[in-house]
C-alpha cells in the first residue's frame, strides 16, 4: 500500500480557547481579541476539519497559558511519532509538558525535544522529501539542530532554512497546497527556498493568506483574502474560507490550532 500523502489527514488534536487568550501574545498590537468571537472561529474551525475527514479530539482550556490553543507550536506530529518541543517564547514554554502526556496516549513514540534551545512548531513545513524547519525570533539555530536530529530519527529528512526578517513565523509566509505546490509570499519565494517546487504567490496586501492549510481534498484559507481564494480556485483547489479576524490578533493562523496525522 502506498503512503498516504502529505496532506492526508484522519485525526486531528485542538485545544479550548481559554478566557486568558485576549491576553495571548502579539508581535503588533491589533487590540485584544474577542473571546466570544475566538471561541466562534475555533468552533467553525473544528467543524471544517471534521466536515474534512478528520476525527478531531479536543483538549481541554488551559486558564494558565493564554496561547494554549495554538497546539501546533508545543509539538510535531507525524504517523511515525510525536515530538515535544520547546517553544521560543518563555511564557509557552509549559505548553509543551502539559500536551505530552496527551501525546504519549496517542503515539507509541515520542522524542521530548533537548534544551538549551527552542523550536516552535509554526516554524516546521512539512513536504513530501522534507521537513523544512525555518530559523525565526522562536526557533533559534540550537533548536533547530535538535528538531534535526529529532526528526531523523523518525525516519525524516530535515532541511534548515531562513525565516524573513520581521515575520514571526516560517508558515506565517508559506503553506503546502500539494505534494508539488506552495502557496507563499513574495518576500519567502525570492529567497530560493523552494527551487524545484511551484510557487503561487500571494498579492500585494493579502500575504497574510499565506498561512492556509491543506486538509484532505480541501485547503482552509482566511475569508478575508478574496484575491487568493480566486488565485486557488482557478488553480483546481477546493477552498474553504474560514474567518481568522480575532485570532490574526494573537499572531495566529489557521495551521496552529491543529495537530494532524494519518493513522
Amino acid at each position: 500500500m502506498s503512503a498516504p500523502a502529505v496532506f492526508a489527514f484522519n485525526n486531528g488534536l485542538v485545544r479550548t480557547p481559554c478566557h486568558a487568550i485576549v491576553n495571548g501574545l502579539r508581535a503588533v498590537d491589533m487590540g485584544a481579541p474577542s473571546y466570544q468571537t475566538v471561541l466562534a472561529e475555533h468552533k467553525a474551525y473544528v467543524e471544517a476539519l471534521e466536515a474534512a475527514g478528520v476525527a478531531v479530539e479536543i483538549l481541554p482550556a488551559l486558564d494558565g497559558y493564554p496561547d494554549s490553543m495554538f497546539v501546533e507550536d508545543p509539538a510535531l506530529v507525524f504517523t511515525e511519532g510525536a515530538i515535544v518541543m520547546r517553544p521560543g517564547a518563555q511564557s509557552r514554554l509549559g505548553e509543551a509538558q502539559e500536551i505530552a502526556p496527551v501525546l504519549r496516549r496517542r503515539f507509541s513514540r515520542v522524542i521530548d525535544l533537548s534544551g538549551p534551545g527552542f523550536a516552535d512548531g509554526g516554524d516546521i513545513l512539512v513536504l513530501k522529501d522534507r521537513v523544512m524547519i525555518g530559523l525565526s525570533d522562536r526557533t533559534n539555530e540550537t533548536g533547530a539542530h535538535a528538531l534535526a536530529n529529532a526528526l531523523r530519527a523518525l525516519g525524516k529528512n530535515p532541511e534548515i532554512v531562513k525565516t524573513p526578517a520581521n515575520v514571526l513565523h516560517f508558515k506565517s509566509d508559506c503553506s503546502l497546497l500539494d505534494e508539488t505546490t506552495i502557496l507563499s509570499t513574495k518576500r519567502l519565494a525570492i529567497s530560493g527556498v523552494f527551487d524545484g517546487l511551484n510557487v503561487i504567490l500571494t498579492p500585494e496586501g493579502e500575504e497574510g493568506a499565506a498561512n492556509a492549510l491543506r486538509i484532505n481534498e480541501r485547503v482552509f484559507l482566511g475569508s478575508a483574502f478574496p484575491k487568493v481564494r480566486v488565485q486557488l480556485e482557478k488553480a483546481g483547489y477546493q477552498v474553504i474560507p474560514l474567518a481568522t479576524s480575532e485570532i490574526a490578533k494573537v499572531d495566529a493562523g489557521l495551521s496552529c490550532m491543529s495537530l494532524r496525522w494519518w493513522a
